[in-house]
């Protein structure tokens, strides 16, 4: 009797989970169907997918054709190239940062790892001033160089943070095996610290890629030239403000826009839960 009153406590819980699921992902599943859907019911047609009536294809290639002479795929291309730099600009600075951390000592260190948690709680808006002064001062204005040269600094305090956690965990007698072997620090944080912090890299590359690939507000403030706009910033030139906003092609590329970061999660759902957990932890 136990085990069938215990699963009966349960089935709240499940249905209000299943609830809070529905909800989330109805307006995902609204905006798929309407990319099928011609563009005269996309908002009077109830139903959450097209019928064979209303169904079609035309806002995809509507779509990829791109708009203001410049096609989709452009956009596709800028998007990718910001994310890779970000993300091996995170990857590597954030690294070495976090093993200096976690297996270094220096002077100030936890005064200077106190200064880095204390960035975390720093509102980005907060920055965002003294930092389009200083990137307008250089000349980087309608350029990338404001959305990546940060990410070669070390920025990311939150990246840093759950990589001291993580390496933290590693055995410290694995520096000292190497040393008396002959590894001197960088041969350790290269040979040694990297490979067995894996998880913890692939959940710093996993964020990266989903934040700097839906970041909206640093992209509109820093770039100006359509030709280097990014995803977040070309699904915006559908809409206009007269009223004769492209929805149906919007809806389209938006669903396109979700497909690298839907199986980024998926293939690497393992690798991300097991770098925050390990680290949370064992630190």
């Amino acid at each position: 009797m136990m085990p069938v009153k215990s699963t009966m406590r349960k089935v709240p819980v499940h249905l209000a989970i299943i609830a809070g699921c529905v909800v989330m992902i109805y307006p995902l599943l609204w905006m798929v169907g309407s990319s099928f859907k011609q563009d005269d019911v996309i908002f009077s047609d109830p139903n959450l997918f097209p019928t064979s009536a209303t169904f079609t294809l035309g806002h995809y290639a509507e779509g990829w054709a791109g708009i203001s002479g410049i096609p989709f795929s452009r956009f596709f291309t800028n998007t990718f190239l910001v994310v890779a730099l970000a993300i091996a600009g995170n990857l590597v600075t954030c690294s070495m940062a976090a093993y200096a951390f976690a297996r270094l000592d220096f002077k100030f260190k936890s005064v200077l790892f106190a200064v880095m948690i204390g960035t975390m709680m720093l509102p980005y808006h907060v920055v965002i001033i003294p930092q389009y002064i200083i990137f307008n001062s250089l000349g980087w204005i309608n350029t990338y160089w404001p959305l990546v040269v940060p990410k070669f600094l070390a920025m990311d305090g939150f990246f840093i943070f759950l990589m001291v956690q993580f390496i933290r965990s590693l055995p410290g007698e694995l520096d000292k095996a190497a040393a008396i072997d002959g590894c001197g620090k960088y041969q350790i944080y290269w040979r040694i610290i990297l490979p067995l912090a894996l998880p913890a890299l692939v959940t710093t590359t996993i964020f990266t890629f989903i934040w700097t690939w839906n970041d909206f507000f640093s992209q509109l403030l820093y770039l100006s030239d359509v030709s280097r706009y990014t995803i977040s910033l070309g699904l915006r030139l559908f809409l206009d403000s007269t009223g004769a906003s492209k929805w149906g092609a919007m809806f389209a590329m938006s669903t396109l826009s979700l497909v690298p970061v839907f199986f980024i999660f998926v293939f690497f759902q393992k690798y991300l839960i097991e770098g925050i957990t390990t680290g949370s932890m064992k630190g």
